[in-house]
């Protein structure tokens, strides 16, 4: 990603926070459930986090006060438009029109034959005025006439808002029932295109080498699998960040639940690894699914710090959980598949004040997706060489 100056004052930002700080990179990475190297790309302004909430935590961990994380926050909004601006794709050529589509008809050319009168309840605003058409040989005088009045009546009504039914027009869809609950006495939000370690991840893309771009840095992988429509490979990494809107009152977060809502065969497109070589001394604490199970369960997992001369467990997240406006949490699931092309959803049990309930965690309202891609053709990027080479000549397997 091209360095800009709003990238490079955010990422000043928190380098200055963490020299103020003192701890290494492994020690702030563990408590904030990211790895060193991940870390040092923000400092470095190599990469701009997707979501301020890890930013937020860095800041409370390093004693900011609010006016200074008001100010980080200006500067990483700043930064990330920049990052999306960066990472936007080219729009495509439009195509050229041919000579026959661009010229207009002549006034001589026949006219078409009869066929079925128009719908009177579903108007075509964009057609020329009805008055103005001609009418084609042979329709009965008295139902054009009726026609065309019809047609001016509904265009007015669109035009000066008149309540008029329109037929045509769908009811609205209802919203999703996470974004219903706005007396939720907490926020989230997730995160679903994570790489392992910062760098590591698998998707399938359903193109040849030849037409797929190189891979983005983890920041950018919304938009790079998105262009490519992409699916999770093998794993998806999800992370859902809850905090509470008091710092008083506590919410109770009880379980975590996973819904598999489809399951079909693994999907036969070609696996490309995104890894570039980076890594981290830490596994993060977090929740392990295996959806090739006929229920799958949401196993809690002790993380692993090893930068350290000795390795040191890091306890894994245990329900019931509090959280609160300052004391936020993150809860980071490996989802797992070999055998399916699976869709699924979370749902988090929570109360707080005697109130209870249950909040769905989707992928902006889809179901998450995660395909096997074992046997899958697999491809890494030489960079040197600017292509995909397959896993035979790198010494990788899918």
């Amino acid at each position: 990603m091209p360095k800009d100056a709003a990238v490079d004052e955010f990422a000043g930002l928190v380098r200055t926070l963490k020299a103020r700080d003192g701890r290494s990179y492994e020690a702030l990475g563990r408590r904030l459930s990211v790895s060193a190297s991940t870390l040092h790309r923000y400092c470095s302004g190599a990469t701009v986090p997707e979501e301020f909430a890890v930013i937020d935590r860095l800041a409370r961990l390093c004693g900011a006060n609010e006016e200074e994380r008001r100010a980080l926050q200006a500067a990483w909004t700043e930064a990330e438009r920049a990052r999306r601006r960066a990472a936007s794709p080219a729009p495509p050529p439009v195509p050229a029109m041919s000579a026959a589509s661009e010229s207009n008809p002549e006034p001589s050319a026949p006219e078409p034959g009869p066929g079925p009168a128009p719908d009177p309840s579903a108007p075509d605003l964009s057609a020329p005025e009805a008055p103005r058409a001609r009418p084609r040989r042979g329709a009965p005088a008295p139902l054009l006439v009726t026609a065309a009045v019809a047609l001016v009546v509904l265009a007015l009504a669109a035009l000066l808002g008149h309540p008029t039914r329109r037929a045509s027009a769908p009811a609205p869809a209802s919203p999703p029932p996470e974004r219903t609950a706005a007396s939720l006495p907490f926020t989230w939000s997730i995160g679903s295109q994570l790489w392992e370690g910062g760098c590591g991840h698998t998707y399938l893309v359903d193109r040849a080498p030849r037409a797929v771009a190189a891979p983005p840095v983890a920041a950018d992988a919304g938009a790079w699998a998105g262009t490519h429509g992409a699916v999770h490979g093998g794993e998806a990494l999800v992370r859902i960040t809850v905090q509470g809107r008091s710092q008083s009152d506590a919410v109770v977060l009880h379980a975590l639940h996973v819904r598999v809502v489809d399951r079909a065969a693994p999907l036969l497109w070609n696996a490309y690894r995104m890894d570039d070589g980076c890594g981290g001394a830490v596994t993060p604490r977090h929740f392990a699914v295996d959806l090739d199970r006929p229920r799958p369960l949401a196993r809690p997992v002790d993380g692993l710090d090893a930068s350290g001369a000795e390795v040191r467990k890091i306890p894994a997240v245990s329900f019931p959980y509090k959280v609160t406006s300052s004391d936020p949490e993150e809860l980071l699931v490996f989802a797992r598949t070999a055998a399916c092309d699976c869709r699924w959803y979370l749902e988090l049990e929570w109360s707080a004040g005697g109130r209870t309930g249950t909040v769905r965690i989707t992928d902006g309202g889809k179901p998450f997706r995660t395909s096997g891609a074992k046997g899958r053709p697999a491809y890494v990027h030489d960079s040197a060489e600017g292509r995909w080479i397959t896993d035979s000549d790198s010494g990788q397997t899918a």
